[in-house]
């Protein structure tokens, strides 16, 4: 048996060896990012108003793009105040945040959530929200939220929510609506 001397010299292929480690290495990464973006996050742009002046969006090159992650709702349900990203009727992607929690009535007093009769105070960094009376909830009427969970749009003249659709299931939610990643001028995180 006769062995041929190979065509590229050592040194060249101990680096070319090294290079296709790197690349390897490189790509394994690659597939690990994605797989975790994939499973647990989403990055979406806000194309209404309706939650103006936290998520801003009208169809504009100036509208918000928002990361939603899903991991803390694989250990949770959703909170009050949060704001969270689900799947309408419709299959649209939406973002409104979550005033009524399941078993909950909801009912609204001079512009203000009410839960069961009795007002619900409000994060501090959210004092700017006023809701008016429309649909299910209109003239003082309380609204079940039966096993879902009710959302309102911060924007609550323009906010096509709960008050009309009615409660969002459990089945529908995608996750929490986290970090707006888009513009720069507006990157921050947005649930109080």
């Amino acid at each position: 048996m006769s062995t041929e001397p190979s065509p590229i010299p050592a040194p060249a292929r101990r680096l070319l060896l090294r290079l296709f480690g790197w690349l390897r290495n490189l790509l394994a990464i690659f597939g690990l990012i994605w797989l975790i973006y994939f499973v647990a996050f989403d990055v979406t742009r806000v194309v209404s108003g309706s939650m103006t002046p936290t998520l801003q969006g009208e169809g504009k090159d100036g509208d918000d793009w928002i990361l939603t992650e899903r991991i803390s709702y694989w250990f949770r349900r959703p909170r009050r105040w949060e704001i969270m990203q689900f799947k309408t009727t419709d299959f649209m992607l939406v973002a409104k945040r979550v005033v009524g929690l399941p078993g909950e009535l909801i009912s609204l007093q001079d512009m203000h959530v009410a839960i069961n009769g009795s007002l619900m105070p409000i994060p501090a960094s959210l004092g700017f929200l006023k809701y008016y009376s429309y649909g299910q909830l209109f003239r003082g009427k309380q609204a079940p939220c039966g096993n879902g969970y009710f959302v309102l749009g911060d924007d609550s003249r323009d906010s096509d929510d709960s008050r009309f659709e009615g409660p969002v299931q459990w089945s529908n939610v995608r996750g929490r609506v986290w970090l707006r990643v888009w513009p720069p001028s507006r990157i921050g995180f947005v649930n109080p």
